[in-house]
């Protein structure tokens, strides 16, 4: 059957600029951040609502799957095509360009549409002197909001647990294969059709006293108290976790989110950053176990490097460190897609690497003087493991005094009060860190067969984190890498594999090491096209997309359709 229809349908809605079908062009949206590409019949970029809302129907009614797609920022391949084994045409739907939000009650609550951004949000909510639920880190490579809510992304804030809400407008499938609009927004009087609908809720055309407060959270509020249980024998948060699995919230794509409700959080007035050093991880087990369940007020952060990472990360994330210090991250997120771009064009051009543009950052940040500050080097040199705490208000003293009194004393490990310079930049480095085992990879790609990243949830009760792998494994590695969100207990670990190494074996016997500790995985990623999803959070997957019209595929599921009117 010629398809040709269709596409006219999709230009015909949004017009032709906007509907991407020749395959280079397309390349760039069916391809994912780090890794993964797949087919597509085409890339189309809705301008409104009602434009997203009329492309899903049409492309519902020609049996093509729908794959939803916003900044493209998804480390396990979840957000773009994958491989060309679909039974129906892919078409994939990028939102970027629905950005409105709407502020609620004085920015104590937003409302945000699919392409906001959480940078985007962040410069909104200053002028209220609130704040939303990440900063720096996938905020400022140009993460949604909506997907972060869609991912149970959890980010660094310790207080602030995945990103979640129950309050959502979104698009599904139901059983008999039609397209239906969910309206879970808690707002009244929005209108009775889809149209009404979507128009209001774009168009801001509601006032505070049609919006309804009930028991429906828009935020984790359970996260803190579920955090400073320490003698739980489950992680506090991850991807699968059922207690924070609710239409929208954890979705993966398998829902076309219109909208969703979202709580911000007050600014402190205070903030400081200590820079914790030692050599026996028992003394960061004790920091944050009596943190957590003796301090009145609980860290703004708490981030653990390694020195392994922090040296990495000192010369293959300098680039990084530099571009947020004096450029800002304002202009991050643009520069990143500009970047993915020209190496997605350089794949085209024989003989020249795609990774062109990396290898030339690499070496020109080497012109650079030391970018990070003297007593962070000091503390490299003397200590192992490294927390970078962020204390707020009254939890300021609380840190001191205990600081004072249990580290002043130690014969194995020590800390410093952060000037702003270096708290600034001791953040930036833990964000850095994050990308550099891949920088490592291509500038050494003749001795590097691939890299492993995991991120992991370990048990709240759990003490043995630091990690001792079988001696097969480590043979085969240049280096392991470990870093991550301490108070938590939520770790990511790059492994760089030297040549030759078999790492999809490797990679299941370590996953089958973590199970056997309890741990759940992935923590913070979702499970994309890497990981195999467990059997209840299918369920939840089955739950949303009865006949497998989104985001077929995701988990290592079937990417067939699914006739449920016989299930």
């Amino acid at each position: 059957m010629s398809l040709q229809p269709l596409i006219d349908e999709f230009i015909d809605i949004v017009g032709r600029q906007y509907v991407l079908t020749e395959m280079k062009k397309t390349e760039y949206y069916r391809s994912g951040f780090r890794s993964g590409k797949g087919k597509a019949l085409a890339v189309v970029f809705p301008g409104s609502l009602i434009e997203q809302w009329r492309i899903l129907k049409a492309a519902v009614q020609s049996n093509c799957i729908i794959i939803m797609q916003a900044a493209k920022t998804g480390l396990t391949e979840g957000s773009a095509p994958s491989g060309d084994d679909y039974d129906r045409e892919v078409v994939v739907i990028n939102i970027m360009r629905i950005n409105s939000l709407h502020l609620l009650e004085n920015g104590k609550q937003i409302i945000s549409l699919p392409g906001v951004s959480l940078h985007q949000l962040e410069k909104t909510l200053k002028s209220v002197n609130r704040a939303p639920h990440s900063v720096i880190g996938s905020s400022s490579i140009g993460a949604t909001v909506v997907g972060g809510i869609a991912n149970n992304s959890g980010g660094a804030l310790v207080k602030r647990g995945p990103a979640y809400t129950e309050l959502a407008l979104f698009g599904q499938v139901n059983k008999a294969g039609e397209l239906e609009l969910v309206n879970h927004l808690g707002i009244e009087g929005l209108g009775n059709t889809p149209e009404e609908i979507l128009t209001n809720v774009e168009n801001g055309n509601f006032d505070t006293s049609n919006i309804v407060h009930s028991q429906a959270m828009a935020s984790d509020k359970d996260y803190e108290q579920r955090v400073r249980d320490v003698d739980a024998d489950t992680p506090s948060r991850y991807n699968a976790d059922s207690r924070r699995l609710f239409e929208a919230s954890g979705c993966a794509g398998k829902l076309a989110v219109f909208a969703v409700r979202v709580d911000t959080h007050p600014v402190p007035k205070r903030e400081q950053i200590f820079y914790i050093g030692c050599n026996d991880h028992a003394q960061l087990t004790k920091i944050r176990r009596d943190m957590l369940s003796q301090f009145t007020h609980l860290p703004e952060m708490g981030e653990y490097m390694h020195r392994d990472i922090f040296n990495l990360a000192e010369t293959y994330g300098k680039d990084v460190f530099l571009s947020i210090n004096h450029f800002g991250t304002a202009r991050l997120p643009k520069f990143f897609a500009i970047k993915a771009k020209i190496e997605t064009l350089l794949k085209r051009i024989p003989f020249v690497s795609h990774d062109l543009p990396d290898i030339a950052l690499y070496w020109l940040s080497k012109l650079f003087p030391q970018h990070l500050p003297k007593r962070m080097c000091e503390f490299r040199d003397n200590y192992q493991h490294h927390l970078i705490l962020k204390m707020s208000d009254g939890g300021i003293e609380e840190a001191q005094d205990y600081l004072e009194h249990n580290w002043s004393k130690s014969s194995d490990g020590s800390y410093f009060i952060c000037s702003d310079e270096e708290g600034k930049k001791a953040l930036l480095h833990r964000f850095a860190a994050a990308g550099a085992a891949i920088r490592y990879e291509t500038i050494h790609s003749r001795d590097v067969e691939d890299i492993l990243a995991l991120d992991i949830a370990l048990r709240r009760n759990d003490i043995d984190w630091v990690e001792e792998l079988p001696q097969d494994i480590k043979n085969e590695l240049v280096v392991a890498l470990y870093y991550g969100h301490f108070m938590c207990n939520v770790f990511h670990q790059d492994y760089i594999f030297k040549k030759g190494a078999d790492t999809k074996k490797i990679k299941q016997k370590m996953l089958e090491i973590l199970t056997q500790k309890g741990a759940k995985y992935p923590a913070e990623h979702n499970v994309g096209h890497l990981y195999e999803a467990e059997e209840s959070l299918q369920e939840f997957y089955h739950s949303l997309d009865p006949t497998n019209t989104f985001n077929p595929g995701i988990g290592m599921m079937s990417k067939y359709k699914r006739n449920c009117n016989c299930c």
